[in-house]
């Protein structure tokens, strides 16, 4: 039993941490709720944890196999800069001076949040790295337990720390852009594409350091 009850713990404590940095996932969320409301926020988010739920299995089954193919994890770290930079302009872009512009959302939310959850979280390929690592060192640290059915424990707890994670910033940063103006005005042309490149700055710097340096 506490076994099973820390597997739950420690996913869970991970996933809601690293569900923070997630990035677009969670800014697409932001704007989904802001738009549509709660309900459409949680079928987006379902299909997004719909992924995960794979990524996370498969990568604790493979994870020594994923780390140790390096012209795979080299081709996913780099595609990640490139990757987080075109979001950077996609939102730039898409900003067109307003925020109050909701018809670029209007025109994707049509194919159900579900499927833009499933298609965005498929996107995100820095969950490969990031789940690798964190998967190789739970278990070697034997913080964990995968025998038989105790992965299936950690498998929940992740999903359940990255959906709880994601609403606690979704709704976060729509408190924050209630409360104050200038955050609003300047979130989608300002805000989320500097955010996105500090980010491909910050992965530059790791690919850099892990594997030119």
């Amino acid at each position: 039993m506490m076994k099973r009850f820390k597997n739950i713990l420690v996913g869970f404590s991970v996933s809601f941490i690293g569900s923070i940095p997630l990035g677009y996932l969670n800014v697409v969320g932001f704007e989904i709720f802001s738009a549509f409301g709660v309900e459409e926020l949680l079928l987006y988010l379902l299909g997004v944890i719909f992924i995960e739920a794979f990524i996370v299995y498969y990568t604790l089954i493979f994870a020594n196999r994923l780390v140790n193919n390096k012209k795979l994890m080299k081709f996913i770290d780099i595609f990640g800069i490139v990757f987080l930079l075109i979001l950077a302009y996609s939102f730039y872009s898409l900003s067109s001076g307003t925020i109050a512009n909701r018809n670029y959302l209007e025109k994707y939310i049509s194919y159900s949040p579900f499927l833009i959850g499933l298609i965005l979280s498929s996107l995100n390929f820095l969950q490969l790295p990031f789940w690798t690592g964190w998967n190789l060192y739970l278990i070697n640290g034997e913080y964990i337990k995968t025998k038989s059915s105790l992965k299936f424990y950690y498998l929940a707890g992740t999903l359940i720390g990255t959906f709880a994670g994601m609403i606690a910033l979704v709704y976060f940063l729509h408190s924050l852009s209630q409360n104050t103006e200038n955050f609003s005005k300047y979130l989608m042309p300002i805000i989320i594409p500097v955010f996105f490149i500090v980010l491909a700055i910050v992965q530059g710097y790791k690919v850099f350091k892990k594997y030119f340096r």
